[in-house]
């Protein structure tokens, strides 16, 4: 897998996403869920790479959020809480209505991303302007996609549909040296 070529084959539609919108379940997750009892309600593990590339996104000024058909103390904290995303759209498996709620924000079709991977999730991967998903995702899901994602959800999937954003549109996170100069993390790229 060479991101950088393949970001190269969607760059131009990859340079247009001014919002990612992500699943939860099967997308930030593996899809696996338990139960902790009445206070906290059912929990979820999340990928530690999948929650810095967010903080990337919205770093380099693009609205970043998650729609949800789940909802949860677990998912609050992590998304609303901890990671402090732009929007989070949760508890509603009809997802039509939060991502009109995008729309009404100003946004078009063909400046969004999404990612997911069931079937309720086809009629936003249609709309959007690149759409994603895992390859554990049904086929039915697939064949809506632009791109399917080597890895499995929870698995850095999210990660690496950024990092695709990221090398199409430019953009890398400032990284300081010991001596406090600037990395330049685009010293790495290949180029195409």
């Amino acid at each position: 897998m060479n991101l950088f070529e393949i970001a190269k084959k969607f760059e131009s539609k990859l340079k247009k996403i001014k919002v990612a919108a992500f699943d939860i379940d099967g997308v930030l997750t593996n899809g696996h869920v338990w139960w902790d009892g009445e206070d906290l309600g059912f929990n979820r593990l999340t990928h530690t790479s999948d929650g810095y590339a967010l903080k990337l996104l919205m770093e380099a000024g693009i609205k970043t959020g998650v729609i949800s058909g789940g909802n949860s103390v677990s998912v609050q904290k992590r998304f609303e809480e901890n990671l402090k995303l732009d929007f989070a759209f949760l508890g509603n498996e009809d997802k039509r209505e939060a991502y009109q709620k995008i729309l009404d924000m100003g946004y078009r079709p063909d400046e969004i991303l999404f990612m997911g991977d069931e079937l309720f999730d086809i009629p936003l991967l249609k709309a959007s302007g690149f759409a994603a998903t895992v390859v554990d995702a049904p086929h039915e899901v697939k064949a809506f996609c632009d791109y399917v994602t080597e890895r499995e959800g929870g698995k850095a999937s999210v990660r690496e549909v950024i990092d695709l954003v990221r090398y199409a549109q430019g953009f890398s996170p400032k990284i300081l040296d010991f001596d406090g100069s600037e990395i330049n993390l685009k010293d790495t790229w290949p180029k195409l």
